[in-house]
């Protein structure tokens, strides 16, 4: 009998893996066939695109890293640095579609300067990049280490701190007051999450085609919000008392969301300074840490809501918290300032979009209790709290330009 379930099963996977060899098949048979080239004719010349990845400037001169994101190959012929053809090496020459090639360029380069490097493609297609203020690219080592520590510390940790020092004074209000905060949580959360949306699709744009960065953002946000609603059902599984952990189990998933926010906060502040934005990046650490104090006030609110019942949070539980909120900005710096990739940067911002509408999903859940949720956010206490939310996100962005 058992040998009979055997020989069945095998079956089975014979079935199952019948239409993939079949289909490998037809696959095979276009590409020996090339029916698209057939249908193009002879004398066409090929569809090049080619993409800059990366930019770095070194005392030895200019190194670019460019990617085919053309269904053609393509062959890099000559390289223009300010208008004027430079020697260069490259590794590989022939780039097939989505192979990558290092340009090593000696140009003498001036630091705060402009420059445009252009690739000349064997068919004299042209692809610029510009370098808007040049300067020296940061190289891992303990200074730059140190200084991308400091910055998410200053950007993360510390502000997302501060913000939790209003937790005694939350905790003395009343249920108006608790409902206020709680909407103004939410209204902080629904900004980050607008706000790192539209950001995202910006960075989708930017990539190339080929790496379909929609969808590859979607499918990120997707899997952020399912891992985060996996880890509330664990946490509210392994809870003897599920009301009076309620609150802490929230507050744990406000963290997590918050610092999976942080991660993508600390990349765009470390890919700044990168990519010789010092500007920017200043003008990111400060708006990012008026963000983040706001942030530590989402934590705690949960928490004051649940004390009110009569438990204590224990100062060293409630740091943790705020570490969990505020590490992975240094995480982000770090990612960002020595080997950003803008996919990654991608799938990070989707992370971080998929979590706070996970945790938004959680809070507007647990405040309407059993009362309907329109219902509860149409009272006076809900609106102004999402109303300021709202208020307090834009006008510190403001400040991030």
């Amino acid at each position: 009998m058992l040998g009979a379930d055997r020989g069945h099963a095998s079956r089975l996977w014979l079935v199952g893996l019948l239409p993939l060899v079949l289909l490998a098949g037809l696959i095979l048979l276009m590409v020996r066939t090339g029916p698209a080239d057939a249908l193009r004719g002879e004398g066409v010349p090929p569809v090049e695109v080619l993409t800059f990845q990366r930019v770095e400037l070194t005392p030895r001169g200019i190194t670019a890293v460019v990617l085919n994101d053309g269904p053609d190959p393509v062959t890099i012929a000559q390289v223009q640095v300010d208008d004027a053809y430079w020697q260069f090496t490259v590794e590989p020459k022939t780039l097939p579609h989505l192979r990558q090639a290092t340009l090593a360029i000696p140009y003498p380069w001036v630091e705060g300067e402009t420059h445009r490097v252009k690739v000349l493609t064997s068919t004299g297609v042209v692809f610029e990049h510009e370098i808007a203020v040049a300067v020296p690219t940061p190289k891992p080592g303990w200074r730059f280490f140190g200084v991308f520590t400091l910055i998410g510390i200053y950007v993360g940790v510390v502000p997302v701190m501060i913000g939790l020092l209003w937790y005694p004074l939350v905790r003395r209000l009343g249920q108006q007051g608790l409902d206020f905060l709680l909407a103004l949580t939410v209204g902080l959360l629904l900004f980050l999450l607008v706000d790192a949306s539209a950001e995202g699709f910006e960075v989708a744009a930017g990539l190339p085609r080929s790496y379909q960065g929609i969808p590859l953002f979607a499918f990120a946000g997707i899997a952020a919000y399912l891992a985060l609603e996996a880890l509330g059902v664990w946490l509210r599984k392994r809870s003897s008392a599920r009301r009076e952990q309620a609150g802490w189990i929230l507050a744990l998933l406000i963290a997590v969301g918050i610092g999976l926010h942080n991660l993508g906060e600390g990349l765009a502040i470390g890919a700044a300074f990168a990519l010789g934005e010092a500007a920017l990046g200043s003008l990111l650490i400060i708006g990012f840490a008026m963000h983040n104090t706001t942030e530590g006030l989402a934590i705690v609110v949960p928490l004051a809501k649940q004390t009110n019942a009569g438990s204590r949070v224990p100062i060293r539980a409630l740091a943790a918290l705020g570490l969990l909120g505020g590490l992975p900005a240094i995480a982000g710096a770090w990612i960002g300032g020595f080997v950003y990739s803008q996919v990654w940067a991608l799938v990070f911002l989707g992370f971080g979009v998929g979590a706070i509408a996970q945790v938004v999903a959680q809070i507007l859940g647990q405040m309407a209790g059993d009362e309907p949720l329109p219902r509860y956010l149409a009272t006076r206490p809900v609106l102004a709290g999402l109303l300021a939310g709202f208020v307090v996100m834009y006008t510190t962005g403001l400040l991030i330009g």
